[in-house]
This record gives structure tokens, C-alpha cells and sequence, in this order.
């Protein structure tokens, strides 16, 4: 009996020695499972890629730039500061796992000084490093040439600024409702067209305030923007603008539309003088009529963007 007691207690000891190497033994899924939660928890400071995003991310960012009177140009828009997002930047790039600037996230930064910073000046351009034009149309007649126009302009997708005088948009209400309706930027081009600059201060604030109130009742807003008739003015001028809410715009590309050209001639001189940040002064010509198609496709073709003159003017970048 010793012996078989013996044998059974050899026996029992063997399958505890096993069962205890069982229980001991590493568990492969609960490695997998501690490796995939080691994937999904948040990014910590020394990931590589993270890393390289911030030390680089300094490489890509520019500097907000004030808006300044400038000793020509007068009265010129600051530009937005561009800064890298990193998370967004990461978020983007950890797909592929390496830095790729193509897929860096940007946030703008809003320079300390705005055009409503400076005191009244002229304003004849945008920032000189946006590559966007707008087209500035004059508005004392050419009302057969406007739905033409607007069509051109819808088909094109552009939007354009219109300075409209207010004895013509008296005359003309549906037509400014219909500028308006197509989304384009309506401003104030004085009452009846006088030279500006040869009139009194009575006479001036009359023709401003007189065609301000005209436009607002038609279009339900007043006009933030001015242009005055053939450019003809003074400081005086330009600071009655200002004291009725207004920028005062001018330009620097003149389409000469008014010594009917042929459309050649126009597109050809609007595209040698063309410039980021251009101004482009027109009116509801014939000439206009014929060939703001070509213009637009020419100007588009050299890469510019066309915008009203608020958004020209913005600091954001586009």
C-alpha cells in the first residue's frame, strides 16, 4: 500500500506542476489587447512626427502685417499672418506617418492695425502681395449695357463693385435691386457727377449724404465705399467720406472704356498694367460689354482671383 500511496502522490504532484505552468504562461491576447490600446491613447510629447511638425512649423508661418499710409499709395491694407495648427497639421499627417508640408494647417493671426485704424486717405490698391483684383464699374449711364454685363459676370462667377450716382439710381431703382440681387458690392459715386473738387464742403457732404440716402432706400443698407467722379478730389473730400462711415476708393488700371477702344485694346492695356491688388476702373460701356469676358479669362489665366473691393481690401489673405 506504501508503494501505491507513493505512486499516487507522484502522480497528483505531476499534474499540480502542470496545471501551475498553465496559469503562469503569458496570455497572447491580452498582449494584442495591451498593444492596441497603446495605439489609441493620446499622442505624447516625444512622438516623433509631432516633434517635427513643431520644429518646423516656424519655417511656414509669416508675420501679421499692419495696414499703413503709404507715401504713394496713400491709404494701404495690412495682410493676415499665417500660423501652423499643429494638432490639425498632425491629424492630417499621422495617416501617412512623415511630414508633408502640402498637408500643413494654417490659422490666420489678424494684424494689430486695420484700415479703420488710420486716419482718411485715399485708397488706390490692395496689399501688394495678394494675388486678387477687383473691378470697379462706374455708374452715371450705360443702363442698356448692365443686364449684359451682370450675365457675363454670373457666368464667370465673378463679383464686381459698383459705384452708382444717385440721380442715376433714382431714375433706375430695378436695376441697382437687380446689381444687388446678383451679389455684387453697390458704393456711392455722389449725386450727379460734379467735379468734386472745385465744390464746397456743404456741396460735397450734399452730394454724398443725398445719394447715401437714395441707395439705402433701395438696397435696405447704406454704402461703405466711395468713389468720387473722375477721380476728382481733395482731402477735404476724402474726410467727408470718412465722417459719413466711408472708405474713399480710386485706382490704379484704367480701362479707358470711355474712348472707345476696340476690345483688344482694352483687354491688351488692362493686362499689361495688371498687378496684385489692382484696382480696375470701368464703366457700362459697349466696349465693356463685348469684352469683359475675354478680360476676366485673361486675367484668370495669369492665376489672380477677382473680388469686390471689401474683400480686396480684407487682411484675410483670401
Amino acid at each position: 500500500m506504501n508503494r501505491w500511496n507513493r505512486f499516487f502522490m507522484q502522480l497528483l504532484a505531476f499534474f499540480l506542476i502542470i496545471a501551475i505552468g498553465y496559469q503562469v504562461k503569458p496570455n497572447p491576447f491580452a498582449l494584442n489587447d495591451l498593444s492596441s490600446i497603446h495605439h489609441i491613447v493620446p499622442v505624447s510629447e516625444d512622438n516623433t512626427l509631432l516633434k517635427t511638425i513643431k520644429e518646423k512649423s516656424k519655417e511656414y508661418e509669416e508675420p501679421a502685417e499692419n495696414a499703413k499710409i503709404h507715401d504713394v499709395w496713400k491709404k494701404m491694407p495690412g495682410r493676415n499672418g499665417i500660423k501652423v495648427n499643429i494638432e490639425a497639421s498632425y491629424k492630417k499627417m499621422k495617416e501617412k506617418g512623415r511630414f508633408d508640408e502640402t498637408l500643413l494647417v494654417y490659422d490666420q493671426v489678424k494684424p494689430e492695425v486695420t484700415l479703420k485704424d488710420l486716419p482718411p486717405s485715399p485708397i488706390y490698391r490692395g496689399h501688394p502681395d495678394k494675388q486678387m483684383v477687383a473691378f470697379l464699374i462706374n455708374v452715371a449711364w450705360g443702363e442698356d449695357n448692365i443686364p449684359s454685363i451682370l450675365n457675363t459676370l454670373k457666368k464667370q462667377k465673378v463679383k464686381a463693385t459698383f459705384f452708382i450716382e444717385g440721380k442715376w439710381a433714382s431714375k433706375n431703382p430695378d436695376l441697382v435691386k437687380m446689381i444687388q440681387e446678383e451679389g455684387h458690392l453697390i458704393g456711392n459715386h455722389a449725386y450727379n457727377h460734379p467735379d468734386m473738387s472745385r465744390l464746397g464742403d456743404a456741396e460735397n457732404r450734399e452730394q454724398i449724404v443725398k445719394t447715401n440716402e437714395i441707395l439705402e432706400g433701395i438696397l435696405g443698407e447704406r454704402p461703405k465705399w466711395f468713389a468720387p467722379p473722375s477721380g476728382s478730389m481733395n482731402d477735404q473730400v476724402v474726410k467727408l467720406a470718412a465722417e459719413e462711415g466711408m472708405e474713399t476708393i480710386l485706382w490704379t488700371v484704367d480701362t479707358i472704356d470711355w474712348k472707345k477702344p476696340t476690345t483688344d485694346v482694352m483687354v491688351n492695356r488692362v493686362m499689361g498694367k495688371l498687378h496684385p491688388g489692382a484696382m480696375i476702373l470701368m464703366h457700362p460701356t459697349d466696349v465693356i460689354e463685348r469684352g469683359l469676358e475675354d478680360l476676366i479669362l485673361n486675367i484668370k489665366e495669369k492665376k489672380y482671383k477677382l473680388g469686390t473691393v471689401a474683400r480686396l481690401l480684407s487682411e484675410k489673405r483670401f
